[in-house]
């Protein structure tokens, strides 16, 4: 039973620069084909898409650039469990109380260690990472290791020391 109001909560962006540039290369791409082909009358390719599958694809990648660029991590620690969404792209991941082993407080380099940012698996274990170079190390029972990135990673270590479920000798 969860209460109303979380233990913790934090959202982050996952606002890094390279991925909103690399995000927006196809809708760009699109857009000069709209000036090119639409707007200047000049075909592009040896079989032209029609200038209305032009406008509709350069729509469509804007639209889904507009929706990946404002996905949000959020992390919310509960008394039984621990919830790490990805809001806006409609993925959430619940870690009960009862499961958690150990936690700590670390510092990581998220492309060494887990080659990036968001849902990430490395050779560390599971990470969920917005940004920024530290966040709580969870010991899950069983091998499982879970890294969940945050801004205010004393804070959100504090939270799961207080969840009423679970154990560990280093909580």
């Amino acid at each position: 039973m969860n209460p109303a109001a979380p233990l913790f909560r934090e959202e982050q962006p996952l606002g890094q620069l390279r991925l909103r540039l690399l995000l927006a290369v196809p809708p760009l791409f699109f857009l000069f084909l709209i000036v090119w082909q639409v707007w200047l009358g000049h075909p592009w390719g040896k079989r032209p898409m029609s200038n209305g599958g032009v406008i509709f694809l350069f729509v469509l990648l804007s639209l889904l650039y507009a929706r990946l660029v404002t996905v949000k991590l959020t992390t919310e620690v509960f008394a039984g469990e621990i919830r790490v969404t990805l809001r806006g792209a409609f993925w959430r991941r619940r870690i009960p109380g009862a499961s958690i082993r150990s936690a700590k407080v670390v510092s990581y380099d998220a492309l060494r260690d887990y080659g990036g940012y968001g849902i990430r698996s490395g050779r560390l274990g599971r990470a969920y990472i917005a940004g920024g170079t530290q966040g709580v190390l969870l010991m899950l029972s069983g091998p499982e290791q879970v890294l969940i990135g945050s801004g205010r990673p004393l804070k959100l270590f504090g939270a799961i020391e207080r969840m009423e479920d679970g154990g560990g000798a280093d909580r």
